[in-house]
């Protein structure tokens, strides 16, 4: 069943509040801090709410129903005749394995999970047949969990520098996923690693002046990833509580 507009207005106002909140604990502007909202869970219905809501960044975690996603998405904007405040972008959250590149790219606009040198390369090889530039995360497991995809942190500042010189990837920062728990503050320590990380990155590295997001924080743990940095959030289930 979809989730009504006006839910998520709700939900949204609920989000940007607390957003606010730990942006003021942190001395930070709130429009320094983005949302990507998650769409895997919901069907298309409630996508178009989310653009009544004034959302216009999607993301998915899988590259078949990021393809599917896209295409409904475009069908109904050809149909719309409300126009949006800004255009739509689809963001590739999950792990991309190299032969599901061709399926998102040129579609996905951002790509949050590239852990190695192997998938940057080859994501900077499709990008160029396609003549466009990808704008990319270093995915890192600040967390060491065996379980999670990214780069060991001892490795991405060196593959960020890597994939700077690649001519259709623009690396535009750091991607964490911390623990998943009910407990916010469990996750505190990998966001703020992942800061540290970004931090030395950006002193010490040949990034560019591209490199300057954080992509951490969920649902569960959005507020504290904000006092932390983060400067995009993925969140789902929030708003569509």
């Amino acid at each position: 069943m979809a989730v009504t507009t006006r839910r998520i207005s709700d939900n949204l106002s609920h989000i940007r509040d607390d957003i606010a909140v730990a942006c003021e604990k942190a001395r930070r502007v709130p429009a320094d801090v983005s949302i990507v909202a998650v769409t895997k869970q919901v069907d298309f219905e409630t996508v178009r709410h989310l653009l009544d809501a004034g959302l216009s960044e999607f993301g998915e975690n899988r590259a078949a129903q990021l393809a599917r996603r896209a295409e409904e998405m475009n069908t109904y904007l050809e149909r719309r005749r409300t126009p949006l405040p800004a255009p739509v972008r689809w963001h590739m959250i999950g792990h991309l394995q190299r032969n599901k590149i061709k399926t998102v790219l040129p579609t996905v606009s951002v790509v949050h999970s590239v852990d190695s040198l192997r998938l940057a390369e080859a994501l900077n090889k499709r990008a160029g047949h396609c003549a466009c530039t990808v704008d990319a995360f270093v995915q890192v497991n600040c967390s060491e969990e065996p379980q999670k995809h990214g780069c060991a942190v001892g490795a991405a500042s060196h593959l960020a520098e890597m994939m700077a010189t690649m001519p259709h990837v623009r690396v535009v920062g750091l991607m964490t996923m911390a623990p998943l728990t009910d407990d916010a503050e469990a996750a505190r320590p990998s966001f703020a690693r992942l800061r540290e990380i970004f931090e030395d990155t950006r002193r010490e590295a040949a990034v560019g002046d591209h490199f300057r997001h954080l992509s951490m924080g969920m649902s569960q743990d959005y507020a504290v990833a904000v006092e932390e940095g983060a400067t995009v959030l993925r969140i789902g289930s929030a708003l569509f509580a």
